[in-house]
């Protein structure tokens, strides 16, 4: 069998191994978070497979660490919840959940809906490299190469990378990257301008004059991925004429980006 990943956010201790227990029995790879905290934290280094979460943690609420990681749309997710009605269950499936299972439940029917659950990556597996060109992100490892390097990032830095890129060029604002990349600073939108800056010292040539991580008036940031196909056919153009025998050099020329500032 392929190794899953399977990490179980779940505040009782005696139920948490339990599970832990027959998943490692059945030959999943798990791992365990009680809180909500070291959940998120577990999440911004290495995202699961297949997220168990209990709706009602220590110290807040599953239901939101739900809506958080369906946004990273990496990670199949289980809610295990003692909230029996259905507005609940309506109300856990709409936040991200792709199932719902009430407690108390038997270990045939948790282990029976893994299964199921599991039995979707053949259709659904999400990508373990996004290829930019000059930028590759690998979400496995969570290492990033540029130009042909791999660059140090934090694991705040490569969160904030991967949702700008998976944006596609769409501008986001700051509160929006916060709620994407980690939510946990929610109430200080401003330490995503810290991030970005630090961001752009490790991938643009001229940070004070940035192209690729780029400020959208009024708005937040954009990922500039026109510039990185530019620099990518460019690099391919010199390649070509190097192989010929042409040893010119040849300038990137920039796009312009409207409505766009540094």
């Amino acid at each position: 069998m392929v190794s899953i990943h399977i990490s179980i956010v779940e505040g009782n201790p005696h139920l948490r191994s339990l599970l832990t227990w027959h998943l490692q029995q059945a030959g999943y790879l798990v791992n365990q978070s009680a809180t909500l905290q070291s959940a998120r934290q577990a999440f911004l280094h290495r995202q699961p497979t297949l997220a168990i979460i209990d709706s009602d943690l220590p110290d807040g609420d599953g239901i939101e660490l739900c809506r958080w990681l369906y946004q990273q749309k990496q990670s199949l997710i289980l809610i295990l919840s003692a909230r029996n009605s259905e507005k609940d269950v309506v109300n856990g499936l709409k936040a991200g959940a792709d199932d719902y299972l009430r407690k108390p439940f038997g270990m045939q029917e948790f282990m029976a809906r893994v299964e199921v659950l599991t039995r979707r990556l053949g259709s659904r597996a999400a990508p373990l490299h996004l290829d930019y060109g000059q930028l590759k992100i690998d979400l496995a490892q969570r290492r990033v190469q540029f130009h042909g390097e791999y660059i140090e990032l934090t694991p705040q830095e490569f969160s904030l990378l991967y949702v700008l890129a998976q944006a596609e060029g769409t501008p986001l604002s700051r509160a929006d990257l916060l709620r994407r990349a980690w939510p946990e600073e929610i109430d200080n939108p401003r330490t995503i301008d810290t991030h970005v800056l630090s961001l752009r010292k490790k991938i643009e040539t001229d940070p004070r004059q940035p192209n690729l991580i780029q400020t959208v008036r009024n708005v937040g940031y954009r990922f500039n991925l026109e510039m990185l196909a530019e620099m990518t056919s460019a690099l391919e153009a010199n390649i070509i004429a190097s192989t010929k025998g042409n040893h010119n050099g040849h300038s990137i020329n920039k796009i312009p980006a409207h409505n766009v500032s540094r």
